[in-house]
């Protein structure tokens, strides 16, 4: 996710400030943005000239302190509450009182997150949808303590990005994955009780929903242990049991098979 957002401020003329934890994961993620860029100039719609000047508008670093002057951050990290707390926390510590800090949290209490910094009304969800080049939504969610204007600046924002903004207020999953999740979930189910393969369950909602992707593969593609993260966010925020995340779900996460991150899923990618 990281690396989409990074790629799409950055075609949007934007300079950009890439931070991850390792020198690897960096090279990984320039590599990455480096071949979509590369997959827009085989098609026609990017020129190798604006590719380039897309690639060096993004500088890289391990070091959070490098964020210092930035007037918008998107975080992009795990899953966690207290993963996200303590980056907001250091970014908090960081940046002017000026700089808008966003949360890509697919799932999380943005009124929780926000109440870890001494800025809160400078705080909002802004969660890209994934693949975030392709993806034109963005859920821009409210946290309880978020100002009037900052909401403004981040739909502003997003309109720039070519993205469609629409608002939600601060609940477990938000809207979309309220609604996702469980659809996921019971497509789980659905294998686990032995209903059908794989392979029917994504081919039965692709052409009798009109789905672009089955919901097996997309799981896939978000990351099992992604999945089980806003599933449980989703339980222990509603108290609903209609969330418990499917038992097979648990196991696949347990042994590492996460999906396209990992190399095997739902399905296998070599």
């Amino acid at each position: 996710m990281g690396q989409g957002i990074a790629q799409v401020f950055s075609t949007s003329g934007f300079e950009v400030r890439l931070v991850d934890v390792s020198a690897q994961r960096l090279h990984q993620g320039m590599e990455a943005i480096d071949a979509s860029l590369g997959r827009l100039v085989q098609k026609q719609q990017m020129t190798p000239e604006n590719r380039d000047r897309v690639i060096a508008s993004i500088r890289t670093s391990r070091h959070p302190d490098s964020l210092h002057g930035c007037e918008f951050i998107v975080e992009a990290v795990t899953e966690n509450l207290a993963v996200k707390s303590g980056v907001l926390q250091k970014l908090d510590r960081i940046c002017p009182d000026t700089t808008i800090l966003a949360s890509n949290t697919s799932s999380i209490s943005l009124t929780r997150l926000a109440a870890q910094t001494a800025r809160a009304d400078r705080v909002i969800g802004m969660h890209f949808m994934n693949p975030v080049p392709l993806m034109k939504l963005v859920e821009v969610v409210r946290a309880y303590q978020t100002s009037e204007n900052t909401c403004k600046e981040t739909e502003q924002l997003a309109l720039k990005l070519g993205r469609t903004p629409v608002f939600a207020n601060d609940s477990p999953g938000f809207v979309s994955n309220r609604i996702l999740m469980p659809m996921i979930n019971e497509a789980i189910f659905t294998l686990h009780e032995g209903v059908a393969e794989a392979e029917a369950i994504d081919e039965i909602m692709k052409l009798g929903m009109n789905h672009p992707i089955g919901p097996l593969a997309l799981a896939d593609l978000i990351g099992l242990d992604v999945v089980l993260s806003v599933l449980e966010v989703l339980q222990d925020g509603t108290g609903d049991p209609k969330f418990r995340p499917c038992p097979l779900l648990k196991k696949m996460v347990d042994a590492n098979l996460l999906g396209r991150k990992t190399g095997k899923g739902f399905y296998p990618y070599p």
